[in-house]
């Protein structure tokens, strides 16, 4: 298996390149393996993929970092770490979270402005600085150097507009983050918007963006990675639901479009000595 250094080197060189790096969301061992099958050169655990493969509305701390390590171990990609907010408030104990998940194999790793508290959803913009000057500073501490994306999720909540995402990115930059992450862009414009406004690594995710932006025009704006969050957990959850309503009725037809096994055994065998 790959060293985590290794990955670590990798993962930072895919940020560098002028075309976008494309980065899956598995959510188990099997997805992540499949991913690797398909040529996708890193990948990234989605929270919300993990929550629904547990039957939950929220993965909690350890949930999020045993399946980061579950992860990292099933294939020797890249994996970046959803983390939240760090499941903390207070910068430092948020901050401890990267830490945590770069021993579970992690060589990337996100931290949003997200409470977490439907009342006031956001953390004020001090307090979302303080947090990734916090995340910066652990991340520069660790023995790998980890790529640390930080996440303004304000468009999310309708807290703000995209002048205040743009504020909140800046300062995140100026904070010393890796790769610039505002989840809820919806728009080419206003992606590009964000991505001319700073000076790192943007990333964009499509579960929230209008379908039909295509990879060229990604990069023909400048977008260095482009990811879909809980997109692919959701789109199996949804085949799983018409097959069972399928089956439910009587009715079989969602047999003929399942993946074979030999389809699946290879993806799955173990590789050669």
């Amino acid at each position: 298996m790959t060293d985590q250094m290794t990955r670590a080197v990798r993962f930072r060189a895919l940020h560098e390149r002028p075309e976008p790096l494309l980065l899956p969301n598995p959510w188990d061992a099997g997805t992540a393996r499949l991913l690797a099958g398909l040529g996708f050169e890193a990948v990234a655990t989605t929270s919300l993929g993990v929550a629904n493969m547990l039957g939950r509305t929220r993965a909690d701390r350890q949930d999020v970092l045993d399946n980061c390590r579950l992860i990292s171990e099933a294939t020797p990609l890249p994996v970046n770490a959803d983390l939240e907010n760090g499941f903390a408030d207070e910068p430092a104990e948020a901050a401890k979270m990267i830490e945590d998940a770069c021993a579970c194999g992690a060589v990337g790793a996100s931290i949003e402005d997200a409470t977490g508290d439907p009342r006031t959803p956001i953390y004020d913009f001090g307090l979302a600085v303080e947090r990734i000057q916090a995340a910066v500073e652990v991340a520069r501490g660790l023995p790998v150097p980890l790529v640390l994306t930080a996440r303004a999720e304000n468009l999310l909540y309708g807290v703000g507009g995209l002048d205040d995402t743009i504020r909140r990115l800046q300062a995140f930059e100026a904070a010393g983050a890796d790769v610039l992450y505002a989840p809820g862009l919806r728009t080419l414009e206003e992606m590009r918007a964000v991505v001319s406004s700073v000076g790192r690594p943007v990333n964009v995710v499509m579960g929230f963006a209008d379908p039909s932006i295509t990879l060229e025009q990604l990069a023909g704006i400048g977008v260095r990675r482009v990811s879909i969050g809980g997109a692919l957990s959701r789109l199996a959850l949804r085949s799983f639901l018409d097959g069972a309503r399928q089956m439910r009725a009587g009715q079989f037809g969602f047999l003929t479009e399942m993946a074979s096994i030999s389809e699946l055994h290879e993806a799955f065998a173990p590789p050669l000595e």
